[in-house]
């Protein structure tokens, strides 16, 4: 059983007048935010908003970089030359690093959006190239990778400081991918089911998919996601069963695989 772990949330994803969320309140129960960089959804002045709480509270700020795709929040797939995702990616890192630094904080990982994820996680050479990039601007980075993925052997090929991470809302294929969410049953609404289940896969070290599959993994962050109406509920009763279950919340250290 991991003695350890970490959860983070996607946020900093509101735009002008328009919020996502409720990231001041998950930024309690957190200890790693994944900020949105402007381009799959957020501004400048959330950024600003979102690093600057991030590090009031002492928690982890990471860049999360997405498709340029605000009215599909990034959940619409693209496909680019490398070279050009490659200076996609190294664009938004850029902006979370000058944005952290400004706030009094730094960017300590990177943990890539939505359709960029997914398709990261089924393409080694995609996945790669966004690595590569990142690794290019903020050689100590630490590279949050889906568990199990292609994502996750991408990293291990270039040897760099990596944190493996599950979903505590988001129902598994067999491959450790995340099932579509067009799909019934994509998505976990249920507090008290998410709580348990995450508690499990964490007790296991192990992804548990929707066809009873087992998938042995580094378990290194839980993933709390921060667009759902009952998102503040699931992350409240993760953390209480993990602690009940006598798991230590803290920050990843990042290392390689």
């Amino acid at each position: 059983m991991t003695s350890t772990v970490d959860l983070n949330a996607d946020m900093g994803e509101s735009f002008g007048p328009w919020v996502m969320g409720r990231d001041a309140e998950v930024l309690d129960v957190v200890t790693s935010a994944n900020v949105a960089c402007g381009v799959h959804a957020g501004d400048w002045d959330v950024m600003a908003r979102t690093m600057a709480d991030a590090v009031a509270r002492g928690v982890g700020i990471g860049a999360h970089p997405g498709f340029p795709d605000l009215q599909g929040f990034g959940r619409r797939k693209l496909h680019l030359p490398h070279e050009s995702l490659a200076n996609l990616v190294q664009y938004q890192v850029g902006a979370a690093q000058a944005m952290a630094e400004a706030a009094g904080g730094k960017v300590r990982h990177l943990k890539l959006h939505g359709a960029m994820a997914n398709m990261a996680a089924a393409d080694h050479d995609m996945a790669r190239a966004c690595y590569e990039a990142a690794l290019r601007v903020a050689p100590e980075i630490i590279i949050m990778v889906m568990a199990g993925t292609q994502q996750q052997a991408a990293a291990d090929a270039l040897g760099c400081n990596v944190a493996c991470e599950i979903f505590a809302d988001r129902a598994y294929n067999a491959d450790a991918t995340l099932v579509d969410r067009a799909l019934p049953g994509a998505v976990i609404h249920d507090a008290d089911r998410a709580g348990q289940r995450i508690t499990q896969m964490v007790k296991e070290g192990a992804i548990l998919a929707e066809d009873g599959s087992r998938i042995p993994a580094r378990i290194d962050t839980i993933c709390l996601h921060g667009d759902t109406p009952e998102a503040l509920d699931i992350a409240r009763s993760v953390r209480r069963q993990l602690e009940a279950a006598g798991v230590t919340l803290q920050q990843f250290e990042g290392k390689p695989l």
